[in-house]
């Protein structure tokens, strides 16, 4: 029997109406899992692209950035819709990006920032503002030792974004305060063994730790593991020297509650729902994307350190 072309036509119709709409694909290269931060982070976008109904493709850098850059051009040569970095470092992603965007796939950067001439090589970046963090952990340290404090930094990765920019904010404040400043300063590379490491090295070099106010490490995981080398030198985390830190993970605010660290500035993890908004826009025609998103996070002391805990653990 011939179906009448009327007929044929709203079928047709019809039946491009129920096909379900194609998932779009995202690549996902992460700087790796060195901090609880870290690993809330990606498992909040694979959640957030789960949701979503998205095809994600993620991979684990295990902090290295040649391993970032082999991840980007297996997605270009995927051809995925876009591409979402957390880059290790700022610096040597022009080439990379340049293979990216002659296969017109957008990049987004989250958290850390990426260093190139010519920005429109990536759409946008979503990141809190790390200078800003820093400033807020040194304002609450001033107010708390009136100004005068020996401290001791633990830096994140030499060349990250949240090192450089975090560092920067926590000087520009204490340099108003004459009788403050940072007496030793050295990289625990963002990781808890590292910084119980680093930090066991530097109490030696300042003759036991007895003399010194405070230290500002630039995460929590880093504070964490400096928390045990502090105790283990005899001497009380939280009291005999103050700990201020960066991220607002669960085990910081159990430390806080526990009275071995004092404060943190909250680093939020959830930056997959903005990524996936901004991928949207754009694929959907919109090309009025803002360079810079920022989220921001408010600063914990002990005194809402337990109930912030159970918030977080469900406890």
């Amino acid at each position: 029997m011939r179906i009448p072309p009327l007929l044929t036509g709203a079928l047709a119709l019809a039946l491009s109406f129920a096909q379900p709409a194609a998932a779009i694909t995202v690549g996902f290269a992460q700087v790796g899992s060195e901090s609880g931060w870290r690993t809330s982070f990606s498992e909040s976008v694979k959640a957030e692209a789960k949701r979503r109904g998205i095809d994600l493709k993620f991979s684990d850098a295990q902090q290295k950035q040649e391993n970032q850059i082999k991840a980007v051009r297996s997605f270009v040569a995927q051809q995925v819709d876009a591409i979402m970095i957390a880059p290790v470092v700022e610096t040597g992603w022009r080439p990379v990006l340049r293979e990216a965007r002659r296969a017109d796939i957008p990049v987004v950067i989250l958290d850390r920032n990426i260093r190139v001439k010519d920005p429109s090589m990536y759409l946008t970046r979503i990141a809190s503002d790390f200078v800003e963090e820093g400033r807020r952990a040194a304002e609450w340290l001033m107010q708390e030792t009136g100004g005068n404090c020996d401290i001791l930094e633990l830096q994140g990765t030499v060349g990250a974004t949240a090192a450089i920019d975090r560092m920067k904010g926590f000087k520009e404040i204490i340099g108003e305060y004459p009788n403050a400043g940072i007496v030793r300063s050295q990289t625990g590379e963002f990781t808890r063994t590292k910084g119980k490491e680093v930090m066991e090295a530097m109490l030696k070099a300042e003759g036991g730790g007895e003399e010194l106010c405070a230290l500002w490490s630039h995460n929590d995981e880093m504070a964490i593991g400096a928390i045990q080398a502090i105790r283990e030198a005899g001497l009380k985390p939280g009291e005999d020297i103050l700990v201020v830190s960066v991220d607002g993970v669960p085990d910081y605010f159990k430390a806080m509650a526990e009275g071995t660290a004092n404060a943190t500035v909250e680093l939020t993890p959830h930056l997959g729902g903005p990524a996936f908004d901004v991928i949207d826009r754009y694929l959907g025609g919109d090309r009025d994307i803002d360079k810079q998103i920022t989220t921001t996070g408010d600063l914990y002391t002990q005194e809402t350190a337990a109930e912030e805990y159970r918030k977080r653990t469900g406890g």
